[in-house]
């Protein structure tokens, strides 16, 4: 092996190494993954020179890189308060921002599709006499629908509708992501659900009761919803029309991205449920209990789009394996 031109056909990639391997800050995820490819190459690399053309100085330095490689990939150090700061104030409010047409498109969609299927059925006898008897209809709206937000303890109802909605969020962005239609159909069949109890409600004359009891907790945990069904179509995506970037590239960052958002709901769905347990079925006017309701939700909105806008601005793209702060972006070959 001629020793000279094997340093010379490598010497970039090791001289990448030692940079990444000895870099103060905290390495973005795309350099992290790049400095564990990195450290694979060069071990092999020096495998090969020993084996081949056991070049003392080649040897020595490509021992030290490797060293400095295995160090750096190892030695990183578990979650501390920084994380967790970053996670709340950058992370998780930029990836639910970059998503945001996804999951807006979704809310509304979904807002469109439950507001037509409650106008059809409230305007149809024939329709809700197929759903539900008179005695079922008299009982849904005089005690079942109430009384669903009253009929546990309130801590207890509270981590009930948490786990609840943090399934049916998973669901949807699992759904979403596997080339997007089953995430497509879960939040059809919310929809659905949604727009057929808001109908029969409709029909009986307590849209009033139906609104004055979703939307206290309704606003927030829908929202979830949408962002969940959102961001896994958009992951789902990827593998149809990944753009510029190669399949798996892209998949990797929007999938990092996605389980940013995954984490973050699980927090969000929290505060809707203890909403619902505690504001839904409270003695307060109906008034009160919507405003306590929508102020949750607009705290929600303006903590996404003024925190998520100002990390979006600077390159950050929610990154759970982004510890650094900023990911840079490389160019690729379309």
């Amino acid at each position: 092996m001629e020793i000279d031109a094997f340093v010379a056909a490598h010497r970039h990639e090791w001289d990448r190494l030692h940079v990444l391997a000895t870099r103060r800050r905290r390495l973005s995820g795309r350099e992290a993954d790049e400095l564990v490819e990195l450290y694979q190459r060069t071990a092999t690399h020096l495998s090969i020179v020993q084996s081949s053309a056991p070049d003392p100085a080649l040897v020595s330095r490509l021992s030290a890189l490797v060293a400095e490689g295995r160090a750096a990939v190892t030695g990183a150090s578990g979650a501390s308060w920084q994380d967790v700061s970053r996670f709340v104030t950058v992370a998780f409010p930029v990836a639910v921002y970059r998503a945001r047409w996804w999951w807006i498109s979704v809310g509304v969609a979904t807002a469109v599709v439950a507001t037509a299927i409650g106008w059809w059925v409230s305007a149809n006898p024939d329709v809700v006499a197929a759903v539900a008897s008179p005695d079922e209809l008299k009982q849904l709206v005089d005690q079942d629908f109430a009384d669903y937000y009253t009929s546990n303890p309130a801590g207890s109802f509270a981590f009930k509708v948490w786990t609840n909605n943090a399934w049916v969020a998973a669901l949807a962005l699992v759904g979403g992501a596997l080339l997007c239609l089953p995430g497509v159909y879960i939040l059809w069949q919310n929809a659905l659900n949604v727009g057929l109890v808001g109908g029969l409600m409709a029909y009986s004359g307590r849209l009033d009761l139906f609104f004055g009891l979703i939307t206290p907790h309704g606003l927030l945990e829908l929202t979830a919803v949408f962002v969940a069904g959102g961001a896994g179509i958009r992951l789902g995506w990827q593998i149809l029309a990944p753009g510029p970037r190669p399949r798996s590239v892209a998949l990797a960052e929007e999938g990092r991205a996605t389980l940013t958002i995954a984490l973050g709901l699980i927090v969000v769905l929290l505060i809707s449920g203890v909403v619902e347990a505690f504001v839904t079925p409270s003695p307060l006017p109906t008034w009160a209990r919507i405003a306590l309701g929508a102020a949750v939700w607009i705290a929600f909105l303006t903590y996404v789009f003024v925190l998520g806008r100002r990390a979006s601005l600077v390159g950050d793209v929610g990154d759970v394996a982004d510890r650094a702060g900023v990911t840079e972006t490389l160019p690729y070959a379309g």
